[in-house]
């Protein structure tokens, strides 16, 4: 390629010009093998145990040998007494979490998005609890939750004069205490993830709001509610996953007691874990995870369909 100038005087002289490089075409996708350490991982801890629990729920089996007997572990497992209740309180217990995280967070992640004092101290207090083992968080609530030489029963005691109620051990109210437990636990993932999408929003749809008159709660119920939808849809699939699924947690505090007060169908598995039923107990596990599939799998295709597009 060339050029046409003038020179000092007045004459045209034309100047080459170095060819431009063309561009190449990168290929952006990765090769095959690019993909084989991750697959290997996922085949031997996923898709190995979920085959091998498919099959030894239809045996009778122990570390050494196992007999094949068909349907009798299903059968034997929806025939125990306690497992309505526990599928009951296994419902209860993940809607229930799921809710709160869902609402705590998203009042949390909006107060946390104000330019307010101290704020990123508090979004790390908040977040703390999520840090702390499930195990950990079960023992030290059972302790501070005691009906006698708890803090908090003292603490009623000594402002109201009445003794506090037996948190863990009232029938009534002891799935509804760990429900408060996880809740407080898990509340600082909700509101990161709240906080991450209400982040997402252009500031234009803020600024357009203003410059209308909206006030604050126009502005959330017009703009961060609808379009923090997404962080919504992750918060109820991931909190309602780790409900229906919750076990550490309820086990370190009530062992799904007292009686059958707060057992969850993982409790009910793990009892027959101990008693040496292996089993009728991996046959529990696979109805777990054909509950936690037929409930996550449609609820995760509406929430997305339901999505909005920024």
């Amino acid at each position: 390629m060339s050029s046409i100038t003038s020179s000092r005087d007045g004459r045209q002289v034309e100047l080459e010009k170095p060819p431009r490089a063309s561009a190449e075409h990168v290929d952006k996708t990765y090769p095959l093998w690019f993909h084989l350490p991750g697959g290997i991982i996922y085949v031997v801890l996923f898709i190995v145990p979920t085959v091998l629990s498919f099959y030894f729920a239809f045996t009778r089996w122990t570390l050494f040998k196992s007999t094949f007997i068909g349907f009798d572990n299903f059968v034997l497992f929806f025939s125990e007494p306690g497992l309505i209740g526990s599928l009951r309180n296994t419902l209860v217990y993940g809607f229930l979490t799921s809710a709160a995280k869902v609402v705590l967070g998203m009042l949390l992640a909006v107060v946390l998005s104000m330019p307010i004092i101290a704020r990123g101290y508090l979004r790390s207090v908040t977040f703390f609890p999520v840090l702390v083992s499930a195990v950990g968080v079960g023992l030290t609530f059972q302790v501070l939750l005691d009906p006698f030489n708890g803090i908090v029963n003292q603490a009623i005691t000594a402002i109201t004069g009445r003794d506090g109620p037996g948190w863990l051990t009232d029938p009534n109210i002891a799935l509804l205490s760990v429900v408060g437990i996880d809740v407080w636990k898990g509340i600082g993932l909700a509101t990161l993830i709240y906080i991450a999408g209400i982040a997402a929003i252009p500031n234009e749809y803020f600024e357009a709001a203003r410059v209308d008159g909206a006030n604050s709660w126009q502005m959330f119920r017009h703009i961060i509610l609808p379009l923090s939808f997404p962080a919504t849809s992750t918060v109820i699939i991931l909190s309602l996953i780790g409900g229906l699924r919750s076990f550490d947690l309820i086990w370190t505090t009530t062992q799904g007691g007292p009686g059958f007060a707060s057992d969850v169908i993982a409790s009910v598995i793990y009892k027959q874990y101990q008693a040496g039923f292996y089993g009728l107990s991996t046959a529990g596990n696979v109805i777990l995870f054909i509950v936690v599939t037929a409930i996550i799998y449609p609820l995760s295709r509406w929430l997305n369909s339901k999505e909005t597009v920024l």
